[in-house]
This record gives C-alpha cells, structure tokens and sequence, in this order.
C-alpha cells in the first residue's frame, strides 16, 4: 500500500521473510500477539536489560508483566532482522521526552521503531531514517468519551465528533485518539505537544489524516497519518514522516503463517 493511497486502511497482515530488508521507501509494521506460553516468556525475559527487567518487576499483575516482558522482547527479535545483532546486544537510548531509539546498530540508514501494545497485540512500526509512530488501543465501552474529548481534543475535533449519530461517537474517539497518540509519538516530544494544538480527522468513512497544525502552516504536510486494522475492538494508526513510502504489514513471528496468528 503506498503512502499517498488514502483509499483504504492497512489491513493486511503478510507472512514475513525471516531476513526482511528495510528500504528507504518502505515501512514495515509487525503485527504480534502478546499471550505466549510461560516457557517463551522466560526465553524472551533473558534477552531484556537490566533497567527493563526492573520494569518488568515493576508491574503489580503476573498477565501485566508477562505482556511487558513479551513486548520488549519481541521489539528485540524484531530490531535484530534489520540490525543484524543479536537481540540482546541492542542498546537504546532516549530523547528528552522518553522516546527511544538505537544506540550504535551497524546500519547505514538509521532504523527507526515505535511500539504500542493493548489487550492482546502489540503493533511494531520500522522505517528506514525517518520518523515513526504508532499507536493502538482497545475501544473500551467504560471510556467516557464525549467528557475526555472536551478536555483534550481540539475545537475542531470536538465539534466534528458531537455532530456525529450517538451511535458513532465511540468509534469516533478512539480513531481520533490513536491518529492523535501516533502523530504525538513519531514527533518524539511527547506532552510538550498538547493534544488541541493540531487537528485530524475522526469522521465516518474520512480517510484517517492530519488536517492542520497551529505551528507553521506547511508543518501537516510533512506527515502521513494512515489507519491500521489489527482486529475487532481495536483501533490503530501510524505516523510516518515525509510521503512516497509504502506500506507492508506483517504477522510475527516471521516463521510462522498468518493463518496461524487468528
């Protein structure tokens, strides 16, 4: 799917190679499940660092920990495809805002990476020297949607979603949130970037976009926001800098069919 193809969201999930190449004009996004059998949890918990393991120790919940532990042990495997490393030889370091990258990876082209997981998936977003983001979050009937869209969406976006049938509000929000999350993300300025200081589209049918900003006037254009079906119940999106990319997503583990991923 190229980048400057609006007219469907990314909803395919391809068997991987297990030796993928990473082009400039490629962004790859792994689709993985975070339920795993306890023996591949542990296998998996012996590639993290130190400072992640005190993460992962962190969590209160058994199920809370071993999706941590999964999530980051994955983002290892994944990583080491295009790094050549092994998984537990990478180094991360993070910008002001918390946002991680690699610390000397022998790669030419920088690998960029964000994560984002949310009941039982977790979605990887890799691109070739420029910016990514992605977020993806579970539409939970408990959010009070309409309350927490009027105290951090902006004016344009809450008219937009309260002009909406009741019915489609929901929805509505959380596509909103996750563009919204995955722009903030690939960004990598975290809250310094307020949720209101830019628009993007939430509509029914309206192609998942960023509409406008309140910096410079050309700012929206130097991004590509695109929607991601991961499931039912869940919502995604991804944040690329720049256009004239495409698209491939993947199931993992590479090895494995996607038929085995449902």
């Amino acid at each position: 799917m190229s980048a400057t193809d609006d007219s469907a969201p990314a909803c395919f999930w391809e068997p991987a190679p297990q030796r993928p190449r990473l082009q400039r004009d490629e962004v790859h996004v792994w689709r993985a499940p975070l339920a795993r059998p306890a023996a591949e949890v542990e296998t998996l918990k012996e590639l993290l660092s130190e400072d992640e393991l005190r993460r992962a120790e962190s969590f209160h919940f058994q199920h809370d920990r071993s999706s941590f532990i999964v999530a980051r042990g994955t983002l290892r495997e994944i990583l080491s495809l295009y790094t050549g490393e092994h998984p537990r030889l990478l180094r991360f370091g993070y910008n002001a805002f918390g946002k991680p990258e690699l610390t000397d990876a022998p790669v030419e082209v920088p690998v960029r990476f964000n994560v984002s997981h949310a009941g039982a998936w977790a979605l990887y977003a890799v691109a070739a020297g420029r910016e990514v983001g992605v977020d993806l979050e579970v539409m939970r009937e408990s959010v009070p949607c309409e309350e927490l869209a009027a105290s951090f969406f902006s004016q344009r976006e809450v008219a937009t979603l309260m002009a909406l049938p009741v019915g489609d509000r929901r929805r509505a929000f959380f596509e909103c949130w996750t563009r919204k999350e995955a722009y903030i993300k690939a960004r990598g300025e975290g809250l310094s970037l307020p949720l209101d200081s830019f628009d993007v589209s939430l509509a029914p049918g309206e192609p998942a976009a960023l509409l406008a900003t309140r910096e410079e006037s050309r700012a929206a254009a130097g991004w590509t926001l695109l929607e991601l079906m991961v499931g039912p119940g869940y919502v995604a999106a991804i944040t690329v800098e720049g256009s004239g990319w495409r698209l491939r997503g993947w199931s993992w583990p590479a090895h494995k069919p996607s038929s085995e991923m449902h």
